[in-house]
């Protein structure tokens, strides 16, 4: 009867308790299976690799997306601006080939207050 009680409170353990004494899994299992054991932690190591690569490049494209953006619109900024310089530019050269006399004024207009 000592016995009996013996052997059920062994089947009663808790599997996590058996994982921990080594009862589970024991060397002789790895000694046997060395080779696929190894393969998978290669596997699992490459597919952690493969993923940290993925979203490291991810970041990257974002960024150079959002710089590309920037310099985008300070292009089109100077573009316009430097449109302007040369339509100025092109008809102060034919006001003074007309021989108009008009120049730009350096200062802006003003009111005269009565």
């Amino acid at each position: 009867m000592a016995k009996t009680k013996t052997t059920t409170a062994k089947k009663k353990s808790p599997y996590i308790f058996k994982v921990f004494r080594g009862q589970v899994i024991s060397s002789d299992f790895f000694a046997r299976h060395w080779l696929p054991i190894l393969i998978f932690i290669i596997v699992i190591m490459v597919y952690i690799t493969t993923k940290f690569t993925y979203r490291t490049n991810i970041e990257k494209i974002e960024a150079l997306q959002k710089q590309l953006e920037i310099v985008q619109n300070e292009s089109s900024r100077e573009r316009s601006l430097f449109m302007s310089r040369i339509r100025e530019t092109s008809m102060q050269h034919m006001v003074d080939s007309l021989h108009l006399n008009l120049r730009v004024q350096p200062q802006p207009p003003f009111t005269v207050k009565k």
